[in-house]
């Protein structure tokens, strides 16, 4: 089972420096904050995040990914912030002390077209980069390993969480362990399972540890590149402009707030 969601393709997404990839996904998030309007992430996810998907061919999966993490929490979003949202003067429905206003249906709009954006060009990332080739980039752009390692392994957690999880259930289920269809039996059923995962984590966490000191990950010699990552003029170029525009938004909101 693989302990990455990459998917290898072969667009031009893919083809992209995994340091300009960052670098975007750094500044989409700038951006989306530092303007407080609901529009600005709809219109980012629709200008850069959707033709991005698009052209990776990873359109699919970065939807069945975003459904699932996303889903649960804007409904709860929505429920909380437009029911009991402080002040709110437009009531649309009321039953009891909740009330469903329309300057809280903007405020959850407004939060969760924010997360949408960070959820999906996050995903995106993990599905057009391969931690390998992140962290070559990285340490080749002058950072150092340990840092670049930190950053790669982080694109594999879940992933690897994942992937032990279901060997460990799986396991579980080769000695009798019945799974039940109710949600609330099976979390119960799940629950010790919590322990093997966690301490499988910790042992793993050991191993690549003992493993990287054997081939001298802490070495300060000057280092090589087994596959060098490909890069271009037009991308170290693009690198400056993208946080020069995220400034400037950032700028013109906090200055003079003309966003």
């Amino acid at each position: 089972m693989s302990s990455t969601l990459y998917l290898e393709r072969a667009s031009a997404v893919h083809r992209l420096n995994p340091v300009t990839k960052l670098v975007a996904l750094l500044c989409v998030i700038v951006v989306v904050f530092a303007i407080p309007q609901w529009w600005a992430s709809v219109a980012v996810l629709l200008v850069v995040i959707v033709p991005a998907a698009v052209i990776s061919g990873c359109g699919g999966r970065l939807a069945r990914i975003g459904g699932q993490i996303l889903l649960p929490l804007l409904v709860v979003l929505v429920l909380v912030q437009g029911l009991t949202f402080p002040g709110g003067q437009t009531v649309l429905w009321e039953w009891g002390p909740l009330a469903l206003t329309t300057e809280g249906l903007m405020f959850a709009a407004t939060i969760g077209a924010r997360i949408v954006v960070l959820v999906l060009s996050s995903v995106l990332l993990v599905l057009t980069t391969h931690p390998g080739d992140l962290m070559s980039a990285l340490t080749e752009a002058g950072m150092s390993p340990k840092f670049a390692y930190i950053i790669s392994s982080t694109l594999q957690l879940i992933p690897s969480f994942r992937a032990r999880a279901d060997s460990i259930l799986l396991a579980q289920q080769a000695r009798g362990l019945a799974v039940p269809r109710n949600p609330v039996r099976r979390l119960g059923v799940l629950m010790p399972l919590l322990g093997p995962l966690v301490l499988g984590m910790f042992t793993d966490v050991e191993e690549r540890s003992t493993a990287m000191e054997a081939r001298g990950f802490g070495s300060t010699a000057k280092r090589t590149t087994l596959t060098p990552v490909r890069d271009s003029a037009a991308q170290k170029v693009a690198r400056w402009v993208m946080p020069a525009v995220a400034l400037l938004a950032v700028v013109l909101q906090v200055g003079w707030g003309l966003l």
